[in-house]
């Protein structure tokens, strides 16, 4: 669909995207006269720039499914969306009608991603994102998985990586990302400046825009705590409310927030003007600068084009499914953004050319990656693990895991394993009911290793109640623990007192208060991520250098050895909800 021209009248330009792009609007005012409406030559201060956004692609190169549920009807459906050689296709399309287009996104471009790109230490996927024309992105709390040092690398390239087995494995020379990442709310504590830059200013069309990045504030609770020291996560709005006056002396009168963070909506992801957005990025957008009249959304993983306190506030699903397109209307005269029109593209293969160079590097990544991915791992009892949970917040896959991370344990005494529902990116879909080492991957791509430390019964019993502290549980899920231990919890009691008294027990014992317990997590959690600060506090611990991945395979090939192949398609029932 062809977009209407650089320069147009403001009433002709609202009344063609009206149909050509039905979504999110900030309208211009009305003409004083009738001249306007009835030109046909542009008025020369009238300049139009096109964005395209996405967030949240999480390496996902190859396309994967998506849930299809348009405003126009139709019922909702799956369907194969997405893929580095569809999004390709799509934006040279697009880049025909506006060479000048400027693409941009809003975090978590890597992290919990397949195997295709996470076993190369995600670096086909910033190559991706190179040859996609990327201009500039927030980071993510995913951006942050592997640490600062990490990050940095994957910004200048380079093989010095605390991840030697997967770095510059792909290519012998990573070149690092030629997009800028932006964050201006993370702080480095020594120098009190953003470790990364806080914003770009780009121009098209003659026009200065500057994009200003955010992380959630909270990411510290999604990190190694290893990994971030040194950092500092400060509010996302001030952040960017702070960069204005700079940015207004270098000429900047247009600005764009890339915010990692979102929210959620009862409505379609492509309702025209959603009203009914809820969640953390509405309390960032009402505190932003009014100069700040767009905000590209991430983290929440949902589609929507909405208003919010008379800003246009996008977010475009995940995984490269969908894509956003917005139309500034900028005033050159006074240097001012005068209309916002934004709407969602699904990336359905077929519908655009593929991008042959994009086609070519993902089947090179493909033909990379195969060999490996496809080695068998072992038979399970079922052709699907599910990471679905119960009521009561169990889930079969999460079982499974647990289980994995005891046996790993066990020569070190361990006898507890828990694991955390974010740890667990996929479900484990097999191949008649045989795992590959890709399908076990994408279920644990971080490649966490596991830690082993001592906790009094108090503390696990502490633990088990920090599940739901400040309401975490509805976003995090409860911990998953493995084989023999077992609780009933209450959802009518408070905080702090959500488990009934006497029923955490260990192979039908009661867990005892000043008893000491061995159990195993990974240094994700035992560093107090995800909220657990008790994990934190273990004594005699140990990080045995063991991943997860590789505990997990072990675990499947050993049960399978034993005539006992692992996995159910319900949860075992090892904690259990009263009301």
């Amino acid at each position: 669909m062809k977009l209407p021209l650089r320069r147009v009248a403001a009433l002709a330009l609202a009344a063609s995207l009206v149909s050509a792009l039905p979504a999110c609007t900030t309208r211009l005012p009305a003409a004083a006269d009738n001249t306007a409406a009835t030109s046909t030559t542009a008025p020369a201060h009238l300049v139009q720039v096109e964005l395209v956004t996405l967030n949240d692609f999480h390496g996902n190169l190859e396309p994967s499914k998506y849930v299809w549920d348009s405003v126009n009807g139709g019922g909702a459906r799956t369907i194969e969306a997405g893929g580095i050689d569809t999004i390709g296709g799509a934006l040279q399309a697009w880049r025909r009608d506006d060479p000048q287009l400027l693409l941009v996104g809003a975090g978590d471009l890597v992290g919990a991603s397949p195997a295709i790109s996470s076993m190369w230490a995600d670096e086909p996927t910033i190559a991706a994102m190179n040859m996609l024309g990327l201009r500039a992105s927030s980071v993510g709390n995913h951006e942050f998985d592997a640490g600062r040092v990490e990050l940095l690398r994957q910004q200048g390239g380079g093989c010095k990586s605390p991840r030697a087995d997967k770095a510059c494995k792909y290519e012998p020379n990573f070149g690092g990302a030629k997009f800028s990442y932006l964050a201006a709310n993370v702080i480095d504590t020594a120098t009190r400046k953003p470790v990364l830059p806080a914003y770009k200013i780009e121009t098209a069309h003659g026009v200065k825009i500057a994009f200003i990045g955010t992380v959630l504030q909270g990411t510290a609770e999604s990190a190694l705590a290893s990994g971030i020291a040194g950092l500092e996560f400060i509010d996302e709005a001030d952040a960017i409310n702070r960069q204005l006056p700079e940015l207004r002396r270098q000429g900047v009168g247009v600005f764009v927030a890339l915010v990692h963070q979102g929210g959620t909506t009862v409505e379609k992801f492509d309702q025209p003007d959603c009203s009914k957005l809820t969640g953390p990025v509405t309390e960032i957008v009402k505190r932003l600068d009014p100069a700040v009249r767009l905000v590209v959304s991430g983290h929440s993983h949902k589609g929507y084009t909405c208003q919010v306190d008379g800003r246009t506030v996008t977010q475009s699903d995940m995984g490269g499914h969908v894509l956003g397109r917005i139309a500034l209307t900028v005033d050159t005269t006074t240097n001012t953004l005068k209309d916002i029109r934004a709407r969602q593209e699904v990336m359905v293969p077929g519908k655009w050319p593929k991008d042959p160079q994009l086609a070519a590097y993902l089947e090179t990544a493909r033909a990379r990656s195969a060999a490996l991915l496809a080695q068998p791992v072992a038979r399970l009892a079922v052709a699907s693990v599910v990471r679905t949970r119960n009521d009561s917040g169990e889930s079969a896959l999460g079982d499974l895991v647990a289980d994995s991370v005891l046996q790993a344990g066990r020569p070190f005494g361990v006898q507890i394993g828990f694991m955390n529902n974010g740890g667990m990116r996929q479900d484990l879909d097999t191949d008649n009911d045989r795992a590959s080492v890709g399908q076990t991957r994408m279920v644990l791509p971080f490649g966490n290793t596991l830690v082993v430390m001592n906790l009094k019964g108090w503390q696990i019993l502490d633990l088990l109640e920090e599940q739901w502290s400040g309401g975490r549980e509805e976003t995090r899920g409860l911990l998953q623990v493995s084989d023999g231990f077992t609780y009933r919890w209450d959802a009518r009691r408070g905080d702090g007192s959500k488990v009934v008294p006497g029923s955490a027990r260990l192979n039908g014992k009661p867990i005892e208060r000043e008893t000491t317990y061995r159990v195993m997590v990974n240094n994700f959690l035992a560093e107090g991520g995800d909220g657990f600060p008790t994990f934190a506090n273990g004594r005699n611990r140990s990080n045995t250098g063991i991943r997860d991945i590789d505990a997990f395979n072990d675990y499947l090939v050993k049960r399978e050895q034993s005539g006992k192949p692992a996995g159910a398609a319900q949860p075992q029932q090892r904690y259990q909800r009263l009301q």
